[in-house]
């Protein structure tokens, strides 16, 4: 005979049983990852090697599908407006997720009100470099320099913010952004000294340094990276509390359920402990950026909340 205690505490203990029993959401087709770059650049190696090893623990082959064009709004549009079904991943950057709305009147999405965190990506370190050639040999030669154009891979891109807020605190006050698709038309330019100032990131940049194309002033990190040990980071170089990286995370439709954000977030999180995957993003000179829903959205509060203010300070305001 069971116990009178055990008969009263059967209705509690069957309903935290059914809660904790609800099947985990599984795909039901492939998945498309958006991607608002083109083909062969550094975010479409990160999106690619991690929709593969994913596609691996969700049972579903995760398709790239690349959108570049109009500075990532045209993909970003898109991705907000998909089926909160779990089926579309979108990459969000700096620009998209945290600069866009401070830049522009009016945005085909709401960073915060159309996407729901999954998790962190990867980080990049951005250079201040010019080309091999140049006369600039460090930052502080920049304070007053006429006629200096500097460039970077879209209006509203954490290159193009990094190196306006560069430019601006090391007193290079007259500089003219050059804006282009993609980062890989900026190298070619800077290396051929059609422009003579880019922020760019150490994936991008490494190969040319290492060759005696490019020339490393300062990086934006906290630390100097391991392989340029002779680069300063830019408060060393003289810019106090400048400490500017480009990062990438992966977000889905809004109203995507909890059960769905979890196992997507879960399957991120495998991916990015994948040693195989973590070999050859560091080769690529790529940090992985491993952080849940809870601690992406905590990093997107905070960067809105110190990157708003310096914005409206530097003056930049988009059409559009």
């Amino acid at each position: 005979m069971i116990p009178r205690r055990l008969l009263l505490a059967t209705p509690a203990l069957l309903l935290a049983t059914g809660a904790s029993a609800q099947p985990a959401w599984a795909p039901e087709r492939p998945l498309r990852w958006i991607l608002g770059y083109p083909p062969g650049g550094g975010s479409d190696l990160i999106a690619r090697l991690l929709a593969q090893s994913m596609a691996g623990t969700l049972g579903q082959p995760v398709v790239v599908e690349n959108r570049p064009g109009g500075g990532a709004l045209l993909a970003s549009e898109l991705a907000a407006r998909a089926a909160p079904d779990g089926h579309t991943l979108f990459t969000g950057d700096n620009g998209i997720l945290v600069f866009n709305p401070f830049l522009h009147d009016r945005l085909p999405y709401d960073p915060v009100r159309d996407f729901r965190a999954i998790g962190g990506l990867a980080r990049f370190q951005l250079l201040a470099l010019v080309p091999a050639d140049s006369n600039l040999r460090d930052l502080a030669g920049l304070r007053g320099l006429a006629g200096l154009s500097y460039g970077s891979s879209g209006v509203g891109s954490p290159q193009h913010l990094a190196g306006a807020r560069l430019l601006r605190q090391a007193g290079a006050t007259e500089a003219t952004h050059i804006p282009y698709r993609g980062g890989s038309a900026v190298l070619t330019d800077l290396m051929a000294g059609r422009i003579g100032f880019a922020m760019l990131d150490t994936a991008a940049a490494l190969p040319q340094i290492r060759e005696g194309r490019l020339r490393a002033l300062a990086i934006g990190s906290a630390q100097r990276f391991p392989a340029l040990p002779d680069v300063p980071t830019a408060v060393e170089a003289g810019m106090e509390g400048y400490v500017v990286e480009a990062w990438q995370g992966l977000v889905v439709p809004a109203a995507t359920p909890q059960p769905t954000v979890d196992r997507l977030a879960a399957a991120l999180s495998a991916a990015l402990a994948d040693p195989a995957v973590l070999t050859r993003l560091n080769a690529g000179g790529i940090g992985a950026m491993a952080s849940g829903p809870a601690a992406f959205d905590a990093m997107l509060a905070a960067e809105r909340a110190s990157w708003g203010p310096l914005i409206r300070q530097m003056g930049i305001r988009l059409t559009g």
